[in-house]
Parts: C-alpha cells; structure tokens; sequence
C-alpha cells in the first residue's frame, strides 16, 4: 500500500466509524440547511418588494449629493421598493457599486430587483420632468406652470429672460422682460433634467423654436415680406383667435387682408394681452386702452408677440387662405362668420351676438 493512500483511508474509515458517523451526518446536514436557508432569505431581500407587475407603482426617489450609501438605503427603505436597508448596503458594497452612487431624481418602481434599483443608481439614470406647454400660453403662463410644477424659480426665471441667447432671431429685440422672448418659447412637450437651469429650459425652448421655424419658412416669410419675428406676432393673435383648426389660415388671411390695405386688425385678443385676462365681452373702457398693444387704437402689428404659438399658427400666417374676407365675428360655437364688407359684418353680428 502506498504512503499516500494511508491518510484518506484512515480520514474515511474514522468518518465511517459507527460511533462517531452520525453526529458528522448531523453536523453536515446542518451546514447545508443553514446554506440553503442564508440563500434562500437573502434571495427574499433582493427581490422586488411587489410581485405583481400588474399592482407596481412607480415612485420618485430624491437622492441628494454626498448621500452615503447606508442613507441611500434608508430612503429607499422609506419609499417602500426595497425590502430591507441594511441588506441594500451589504448588497451594494459586495457587487463594489457603493462607490458610483450618483445623485439626482429616480423613477423607481417596486417591482425592481435590488440589482436593478443599484444599477438605476450607479449608473445615474435620473428621472426628467415631463413638461407640457400648451400653444398660446404667455411667457408668464409658462413661468406660473414651472413654478407652480416646482421646476423654476420665479425670481431666477425673470432673470434668465434676460439672458443673452445665441439664435438669430431674437438678434435687435430690445427689453429684458417677458416681452423680449414673447412669442419664441416654443409650446411643446419637453423631457427635463432635474437640476436644469431655468436659462438652460429656456435655451432649450427657443432652440425647439428654431428647429421648427425651418429654412423653408424661413424663406416663405422673405417671400411675403415679412420677417421672423413679424410673422410670429401675427401667429400669436391667430394663435388666441382661433379655436377651430380648420379657420386659422382664413383668420391669418383676414389680418394679412386688413394690414395690406391699412386697416386696424381690431384684435380683440391684443386686448386681452393687455388686461392679462381672457374676458369673453370686452367693454368700451377696455377697447379705449392706449396701450401700443390695442390694436382697435393703433394701426399695423402690436410691438411683440402676445403669445406662443404653435405650428399651425404660423403656417397660417405663411399660407393664409386665398380669400377677400376682412371681418370674422364669433357664433358662440368656438367657428367664425367671415364676411367681406362691413356692412355683412354688422348683420352677422347681430345675429350671432343677440
């Protein structure tokens, strides 16, 4: 018999020994549940904290800068899409992510693993706010809805307006107030950062501007004569005018019709720019306001924009409807009657307005 088969015949034959065996096999079983039972908690730790896909919510999670890893997991503990705090820390120091936790704001639903959620994390996946402009808001519209969706400040929001951005379009407009960017904050839906400046959201609407305001209407508008910031003052007064689709290039035509043979626009939406109120009956005082804005007072465009307005706002202006029409008057319906005299004018008037 070889030396070397001596040791593991004799290490067999003592585990074999029928008084010592069972304890052994006692012993051993006992390792192995503990395994299996250490396994089987710390796959219930990782786990998501629901289950069912159909019951999970999504849950915005803040996590501030220079948060540590075990503060990390307590506020995620606390909204409730991890199971334990504790477990998160262990998890994160094992798999060597506690060290590329990012701060920011997460979207983060408890049916993730906490191999999902670290990862959401340490890659720095932070949430955007989704932000909808609706076409015809003001600037100070789009200002209240940031700050009132907690995205802006107001005081800073005032101050970017100021600000000095690269687009050649806002080249020669003077003033630092909303009046200066009137008209060029682009209504869309906007995906933004948390932590975004309130000059970086503003950059990033007029830059949507200028994505839309293509070469083609660019050279549309040179055609008509008129410049950028001309046709978007009248898409702005289309923009609050109309309220059905299909009439807005026969409203842009009537105003194009009107300033080609120098009549007043006599907007009652310019008005209403003034009063900072949308009144559905304007009164003599109201009209009577000198402000340069009141186009029943002053002839041509009004200084700036009085609102935002869309695309099809301002294709109207660049196409309008090959019509004579110089007057509309409202139904009551949200549609117009469009007539060519004064005279068809009055009588709609009467009609529609009794």
């Amino acid at each position: 018999m070889l030396p070397s088969m001596v040791k593991p015949r004799k290490f067999l034959l003592s585990f074999l020994n029928p008084y010592v065996y069972p304890l052994r096999c006692g012993v051993l079983i006992l390792l192995v549940g503990v395994i299996w039972l250490i396994r089987i908690t710390l796959g219930c730790l990782a786990c998501p904290v629901c289950l069912s896909p159909s019951n999970s919510q999504m849950v915005t999670v803040n996590i501030d800068k220079g948060s540590t890893l075990p503060e990390i997991g307590q506020i995620l503990a606390d909204k409730k899409v991890i199971r334990s705090s504790r477990f998160f820390v262990v998890y994160g120091r094992f798999t060597g992510q506690d060290k590329k936790m990012q701060a920011g704001t997460y979207q983060i639903n408890n049916n993730m693993s906490m191999k999902e959620i670290i990862e959401c994390i340490s890659s720095g996946k932070v949430a955007s706010y989704r932000l909808v402009i609706p076409e015809g808001y003001t600037v100070v519209q789009i200002e209240d809805l940031l700050v009132q969706k907690g995205i802006a400040d107001r005081e800073s929001f005032q101050k970017a307006l100021g600000a000095d951005y690269p687009f050649s379009f806002l080249e020669g407009i003077p003033g630092t107030g909303p009046e200066r960017l009137e008209g060029f904050l682009f209504p869309a839906t906007y995906e933004l950062r948390p932590g975004m400046s309130e000059e970086e959201i503003i950059n990033k609407m007029l830059q949507e501007f200028q994505t839309v305001f293509t070469p083609e209407l660019q050279q549309r508008a040179e055609k008509m004569g008129l410049s950028i910031r001309e046709v978007v003052t009248l898409a702005s007064i289309v923009e609050r005018e109309a309220k059905v689709e299909q009439e807005r290039p026969q409203i842009a035509a009537v105003f194009l019709n009107r300033l080609e043979q120098g009549l007043r626009l006599e907007s009652c939406a310019t008005v209403q720019y003034i009063l900072g109120e949308q009144k559905e009956t304007l009164t003599n005082k109201d009209i009577q306001n000198t402000s340069p804005y009141n186009t029943y007072l002053h002839t041509g465009l009004p200084p700036s924009p009085i609102a935002n307005p869309g695309l099809s706002s301002i294709k109207a202006v660049l196409y309008p409807a090959d019509v004579d029409y110089l007057f509309f008057v409202a139904k009551g319906d949200g549609s117009h009657h469009f007539s060519n005299t004064f005279r068809e004018h009055q009588e709609a008037a009467r009609h529609y307005q009794r």
